[in-house]
């Protein structure tokens, strides 16, 4: 079982690029890993990136020779919250990668969590977690359910409606949980719950939040391992308007 924090943090990153690979194959994009990055030379779906860093030696040219920058839109997942890519991107957000310890107990479980395993289950569980947006539903393909490292969980209540929900990734000796959520005002422990009680026993749990949805993490066992950056490229026409330093 990984417990060296900074062993925890390459895991957490190498599994969170196995993610977006793995979410990009599905949709007939498949990236390609490098030695300090991983990179895809078409534009990904969206919310997820062209570029990820894998090691904190990792260099702007390792990132930016391997994606398509002539279309509007590339962005970089800075794993170790070190690059400076330049004037011609700005940063969308920061996080913090977390981890939870394999022997931690899990949560009290409040609703019906079971895996994903239909088109029609993933059809209604995509609908609720993009809030029934069709464009933001149409990202969780069915391709994902033969994937063997990926685990999609739903919580429902009596009826059958879905609650909340999460993705796993089992990759690098830990797992992975992303596209966390819950319907409504439920309290995001629900979620967590059944992402934990799905989650592949003596693997350490990983992932990164940010703001509010970090502290929620805290409050159930997760810890902070350290820093992340999104960037996201700026249309030429807005460098004129904004000066090289003068990046958020």
């Amino acid at each position: 079982m990984i417990t060296d924090a900074t062993t925890l943090l390459a895991a957490a990153v190498r599994n969170n690029a196995d993610w977006c690979d793995t979410l990009c194959r599905a949709h007939g994009l498949p990236g390609s890993f490098g030695a300090r990055a991983w990179t895809n030379p078409r534009r990904t779906p969206p919310y997820y990136p062209d570029a990820v860093t894998l090691s904190e030696d990792a260099t702007a040219e390792d990132v930016l020779d391997g994606v398509d920058l002539g279309r509007p839109g590339a962005s970089v997942k800075d794993s170790y919250g070190r690059l400076d890519l330049g004037p011609g991107f700005r940063r969308l957000f920061t996080a913090r990668w977390i981890h939870r310890p394999a022997d931690r107990p899990g949560l009290p479980i409040t609703a019906g969590h079971r895996r994903v395993t239909t088109e029609a289950e993933l059809a209604a569980w995509a609908r609720a977690w993009s809030g029934d947006d069709a464009e933001d539903a149409a990202l969780i393909r069915p391709e994902l359910l033969a994937d063997p490292s990926t685990t999609i969980v739903g919580a429902y209540d009596v009826g059958g409606r879905v609650l909340g929900g999460a993705v796993l990734t089992e990759s690098a000796g830990v797992t992975g949980v992303s596209n966390l959520f819950t319907a409504d005002d439920i309290p995001i422990s629900l979620a967590w719950a059944g992402a934990l009680a799905a989650a592949t026993p003596g693997l350490p749990v990983v992932g990164y939040e940010s703001g509010d949805d970090l502290a929620a993490a805290k409050d159930v066992g997760f810890e902070e391992l350290g820093p992340l950056t999104v960037w996201m490229a700026v249309p030429a026409e807005a460098l004129t308007a904004c000066p090289p330093r003068a990046r958020p």
